[in-house]
């Protein structure tokens, strides 16, 4: 597998276009950042209300977060986009396309227990357990439904498989419906729910913890 490219398909967006749009997923670069931003800062806080005024400053901060991440250049981190390819059958230079054509994105990461204790585990247990973690996954509003988020998974999963890995962990809010369908029908099962200050005083939604083995896979 190309470590730039993974696949292209074919998809028809619900945005009131006749034709089909190609699109690929790979791994995202840093001309890129600006465009990977605003699509989570989109689909993952309001601008209605008082909200539109803060928002500015949400999407400086999770570039910001973004940009480090990135920057890093660990060999276990990636920040991965689907691109949309317009009007064009070949996928030969993707690389040149411009960021407006980003409609998703999700990172991966391999963490360990000491750097995240995820479980409810004596301290003593799985003291160097590696596990792979994904996070921020999302796709634009008028590109949902197509599989683009099922293929970002997929590409995750092979990454997974790549690097030794038999665990891949997430989180996701228990009222986010949509997501924890597309969790579900791809494998993933509750391993734990977190309950937070915020969930038991003030009745916001907890945050379900997912895993999906792949020992059985390999």
């Amino acid at each position: 597998m190309s470590p730039l490219f993974f696949f292209s398909k074919s998809v028809k967006p619900q945005v009131g276009k006749e034709h089909q749009f190609d699109f690929s997923i790979r791994i995202a670069q840093p001309q890129e950042l600006k465009s990977i931003s605003e699509i989570l800062t989109n689909c993952f806080h309001s601008r209605e209300g008082i909200m539109s005024y803060v928002y500015p400053f949400l999407q400086a901060n999770i570039y910001k977060n973004l940009r480090n991440r990135i920057r890093s250049k660990s060999k276990h981190y990636f920040c991965i986009v689907a691109m949309v390819i317009k009007d064009t059958k070949s996928t030969e230079n993707l690389s040149t396309i411009g960021g407006q054509d980003l409609v998703g994105t999700v990172e991966i990461s391999v963490r360990s227990l000491r750097e995240n204790e995820l479980f409810s585990l004596n301290p003593w247990q799985l003291d160097n357990f590696k596990y792979a973690y994904l996070s921020n996954l999302a796709v634009d509003i008028d590109y949902r439904q197509l599989g683009i988020a099922q293929q970002l998974l997929n590409f995750c999963e092979h990454r997974v498989l790549e690097w030794g890995l038999c665990d891949l962990y997430l989180h996701v809010l228990e009222n986010n419906h949509s997501a924890r369908r597309l969790y579900y029908k791809a494998g993933y099962r509750l391993e734990k729910v977190e309950w937070t200050f915020g969930s038991i005083l003030f009745g916001q939604p907890q945050r379900l913890l997912l895993h999906k083995s792949f020992s059985a896979q390999d």
